[in-house]
């Protein structure tokens, strides 16, 4: 039976947790899930790594918005990959286009120099390139070991014939991990669709707060649909299970 590599998002040290008890294979840990991810603190970073003993790759990405940086941010992820590297970490993820949708290949290797030994992940910067054909090539020049995208669609599922397509197209010369809105009760269709051999995904839920004073006159995030006394925990059980559906759908 063909197996799958699971990398959980995770952004506390109880879904790091979580993921590693549920089987996963790697944790992209962050900060800020509802702005796409952010760099975590050097604690949440330090303590992750002290807590779980599989592939720990921080999002190196200073700010929300877009994926063109100056150079102030640009030297921000250049210190930040330099704390991974000495806290320990297996890897990094991050993504810098320019300003035409481009992948930025030349500051985009040098992270990736600086990175080593640790590996590193290209992440959905990709998918708001202009061509990604195109831009699978650029990533692989620039020596990164797998991109993550969800076929520049909302989900993976909606770009699962692009996915597919990046599959072929990279032919082992990197690997990519679809993600994006890939739940246990879709991993399955996902995997028969684009024979992906790595997946991505948050597998969480959403746990009820204990305050028990809640004022009604004030709401702090404001994001419909976001629970505004629910935090957003990874549970091992869907871990488990998004593993088993997607080779399910892997071998089918």
């Amino acid at each position: 039976m063909e197996k799958i590599t699971l990398e959980i998002c995770a952004t506390s040290l109880a879904s790091c947790k979580a993921a590693q008890e549920g089987g996963a294979d790697r944790i992209e840990l962050c900060d800020n899930l509802l702005e796409g991810g952010t760099t975590p603190s050097y604690a949440t970073i330090k303590l992750a790594r002290e807590a779980v003993n599989i592939a720990l790759y921080p999002i190196i990405r200073p700010r929300g918005g877009d994926f063109l940086y100056d150079e102030q941010e640009f030297a921000i992820m250049k210190e930040d990959i330099k704390m991974c590297k000495q806290l320990g970490c297996d890897g990094v993820v991050t993504g810098l286009l320019t300003a035409d949708g481009k992948v930025d290949q030349a500051r985009t290797q040098e992270l990736v120099e600086l990175a080593k030994p640790m590996g590193v992940t290209f992440h959905r910067a990709f998918d708001m390139t202009a061509d990604p054909l195109q831009a699978l090539e650029d990533v692989i020049a620039t020596g990164c070991e797998r991109i993550l995208t969800s076929g520049q669609r909302n989900t993976a599922l909606e770009g699962a014939e692009l996915i597919a397509t990046l599959v072929k197209k990279a032919a082992g010369r990197i690997r990519i991990m679809a993600g994006a809105g890939l739940r246990d009760h879709n991993a399955a269709a996902l995997a028969a669709a684009t024979r992906a051999k790595e997946y991505h995904t948050t597998a969480k839920e959403y746990d009820d707060s204990r305050m028990q004073y809640r004022n009604p006159n004030v709401s702090m995030g404001g994001i419909p649909g976001v629970p505004e006394y629910g935090i957003a925990v990874t549970k091992a059980a869907t871990v488990k299970h998004i593993r088993e559906e997607a080779e399910k759908g892997l071998n089918s």
